[in-house]
């Protein structure tokens, strides 16, 4: 079966440093320092999706629902595995790519033009961009005036008329009025409809369901489950149920024990590659630390280290 998007084996780490020394510390590092902590903001993920389908990606704040919408948007890389999408995708978010310098009327050509959209193609569907943007006098203002409900608006409606084959749509639907939200969940339909795959990132399992076909739960970095809507979707509605029903201070704690596991994992894991990685993967930070350290001692002055090796090697 063709697949439309395939997710194999995913990861998306970012480092935590602590001060500008611990990322001098990270960058020179070869055993001596103690380096940066790994942050697995998502970790393994793995789930084909075919032509028509819509997927629901769900999860508690700080799951790594943006981190993935970003990776299928291609507004950043997997650290490790691989992301193959059979067409274009488009990201849908508030203010994603938007310039805020730039009136709407100017994000709209730049942002067309970075889809590959000729100045004549962009001239057929700008009246349409504005028309469904319902920006009115707006469109000729700096986006940084605009509201986030009004970036919102512009960037879906220039996403939509730039036909992509994969569209996701990161929490773009959750500001502003429930008119315009109406008119674009009505547009997205018409999207299933002509076979383009969907992504429908949200905090609403009930919302989910009724989009969507299918979902993704992550939590903390990690698949929970993935499959038909229905039987995911009541998964996580059980599961916010029981997390609803704790006190403010039981689930400040539930997600700081469930970051604080997460960041345990990502260690564990770097700690494993460490172990298992060759000893020369450590000869190119020793040399870099010592070309840096030879820079640093000609820069002052204090002697040539080039005239002291060709002194001692008696050339």
């Amino acid at each position: 079966m063709t697949y439309k998007v395939k997710v194999e084996n995913v990861s998306k780490v970012y480092e935590l440093n602590r001060s500008r020394i611990d990322k001098l510390k990270s960058l020179f590092s070869f055993g001596a320092f103690k380096k940066s902590k790994p942050f697995y903001a998502l970790r393994n993920i793995n789930f084909e999706v075919e032509s028509g389908d819509s997927v629901g990606i769900i999860g508690l704040n700080g799951s790594g629902k943006t981190t993935m919408s970003d990776l299928l948007g291609e507004v950043s890389e997997p650290t490790t595995g691989n992301i193959y999408i059979n067409g274009k995708s488009r990201l849908i978010a508030i203010s994603a790519g938007l310039n805020s310098e730039l009136t709407g009327h100017e994000n709209i050509r730049m942002k067309c033009l970075m889809h590959g959209m000729s100045e004549q193609e962009i001239d057929g569907l700008y009246d349409d961009i504005v028309e469904f943007s319902e920006l009115g006098d707006f469109i000729s203002q700096p986006i940084k005036s605009y509201s986030s409900g009004m970036k919102s608006r512009l960037g879906f409606a220039i996403a939509i008329h730039t036909d992509p084959d994969v569209l996701i749509v990161d929490e773009a639907l959750s500001v502003g009025d429930e008119t315009f939200s109406n008119k674009c969940i009505v547009r997205m339909k018409d999207f299933q409809k002509q076979g383009k795959t969907i992504f429908f990132v949200s905090h609403s399992a009930k919302q989910v369901s009724k989009m969507c076909n299918k979902a993704i739960w992550l939590h903390y970095g990690e698949m929970k489950a993935f499959g038909n809507v229905v039987p995911v979707a009541n998964k996580y509605a059980q599961f916010i149920e029981k997390y609803k029903k704790m006190s403010k201070e039981d689930q400040k704690e539930y997600k700081a024990n469930m970051i604080a596991e997460q960041q345990k994992k990502g260690e564990e894991e770097v700690e494993i590659k460490e172990e298992k990685a060759p000893f020369y993967s450590y000869l190119f930070p020793a040399a870099l630390f010592l070309g840096f350290v030879t820079m640093i001692i000609e820069q002052i002055g204090l002697y040539s280290v080039t005239e002291v090796i060709k002194s001692t090697l008696n050339f």
